[in-house]
């Protein structure tokens, strides 16, 4: 072996003893974690005396445990942000306005936005599940749209990103609009009234579906509100909550931990978890809700096991597939709830007073029944003991998170019209 070799040769085993010689790893009682590490010299150029001299003092690494972020605080509600690639004028909010309350976008021109999202039903739809497209059924809740221009990500199980695609989703969805791009976009060009109002929203000769979607996404981001009982106390006005609210706000921050997921301005830290919600007795009981259940999930990528013997929505499993996610949905906001009901992805609960006993209960309704996915019950959800005067209390401190009902004048649609005359027709073959 050449002198190159032997000492290429040394210098790896000097780095392979370097390696094992990382021999101590310890805590010591302030959470500091030493490592002693000693390398051994090469022999041939170097005397002990060198050596000793050369050797790396003790490598200190401390590692402190990082606590649990405290949740944040409930605070008052601020403006919705608006996404760069659709500002908002007066011009296109009056046209969403339009467009959510026009069934010509939609498969059968049966079915609009206000449809399933009722304004005189909380601007959702008072049943436990929502109404599907003609011939169908949904199989889920219809949510509110008050408020949603807050949410990160839309439906129950997060999966769309923006209102912009939410709008979308329903007006195409199956069981919801069952709308095709091509016929939408074909009514709106033969109504004159849209054409103009589209050319005034964002310049352009015809209306597109993609614009329309922008336009109730502008519309919907004016469905907010921010003058709660809630939101007058916080901002100083100590009268805006009467002396139960008050106490039942100390519980909600309290003794019944509400705020560990509904907190923040908008009242929700738009987490995912399962809290134990049975399954909706109606996909028992119902023939289309069981055949609109084994839809949505061949529709989602379940797996034919799944497919077959599932009897319970799995959320956000739906989304990424893993198991550990079966079950899990979205926590909503608190905001507009006293006008909401019923409540839960199926509407499991009809009132408000329901919610807060199965709270109480640990997540289990009056018959004792809970999840179908049990391994990925959060353990955040547990017994409270709450009386029955604190009860409502809390009741009354979660209706301040609503203030007055928001009710709009519905507008009056105009109609279709020839984009030409039978006579323009007859002169342009004419001319051929």
């Amino acid at each position: 072996m050449n002198s190159q070799a032997t000492s290429l040769l040394v210098t790896l085993l000097a780095m392979s003893a370097m390696a094992v010689s990382v021999l101590t790893s310890g805590c010591n009682g302030n959470g500091t974690q030493s490592i002693s590490a000693t390398a051994p010299m090469d022999k041939q150029t170097a005397s002990p005396a060198q050596a000793e001299k050369s050797m790396p003092k003790a490598i200190k690494v401390t590692f402190k445990k990082v606590a649990d972020p405290k949740e944040p605080p409930l605070a008052p509600l601020g403006p919705p942000s608006i996404p760069t690639d659709n500002p908002m004028s007066e011009a296109k909010v009056e046209l969403g306005k339009r467009l959510f309350f026009d069934a010509r976008l939609g498969g059968d021109a049966s079915t609009s936005c206000a449809n399933c999202h009722d304004p005189d039903q909380g601007w959702s739809f008072a049943e436990e599940i929502s109404r599907g497209y003609p011939g169908t059924m949904h199989w889920r809740s219809s949510q509110t749209v008050i408020n949603s221009a807050y949410y990160d990500k839309l439906f129950a199980a997060g999966s769309t990103p923006s209102l912009e695609s939410q709008a979308p989703s329903a007006a195409k969805g199956g069981v919801a609009g069952n709308g095709e791009d091509d016929l939408m976009e074909a009514r709106l060009r033969l109504i004159p009234d849209y054409v103009k109002r589209f050319q005034a929203a964002f310049g352009e000769p015809w209306p597109t579906i993609n614009n329309a979607w922008k336009a109730i996404a502008a519309f919907e981001r004016t469905l907010v509100q921010r003058d709660t009982p809630l939101d007058k106390y916080l901002l100083g006005d100590k009268s805006a909550l009467s002396e139960q609210q008050v106490r039942g706000k100390a519980l909600f921050e309290g003794k019944a931990d509400c705020i560990a997921c509904h907190n923040g301005a908008f009242a929700t830290n738009q987490k995912y978890y399962n809290i134990g919600v049975p399954r909706s007795t109606r996909w028992a009981e119902d023939g289309l809700a069981q055949i609109t259940f084994r839809f949505e999930y061949y529709a989602k990528g379940a797996t034919e096991e799944l497919y077959r013997t599932a009897k319970d929505d799995a959320g956000l499993y739906f989304r990424n597939k893993n198991k550990w996610s079966k079950g899990k949905f979205r926590v909503p906001s608190l905001r507009y709830a006293k006008y909401t009901a019923p409540y839960m992805r199926q509407g499991q609960f009809y009132t408000l007073e329901e919610v807060i006993d199965f709270y109480d209960r640990g997540g289990f309704d009056v018959e004792g029944n809970t999840t179908s996915y049990p391994d990925t019950k959060t353990p955040l959800i547990k017994k409270l003991n709450l009386t029955d005067t604190e009860k409502e209390d809390l009741l009354a401190f979660v209706e301040a998170f609503s203030g007055d009902e928001i009710t709009i004048q519905k507008p009056k649609l105009s109609d279709y019209a020839p984009l030409f005359t039978l006579a323009e027709l007859e002169a342009v073959q004419a001319a051929k």
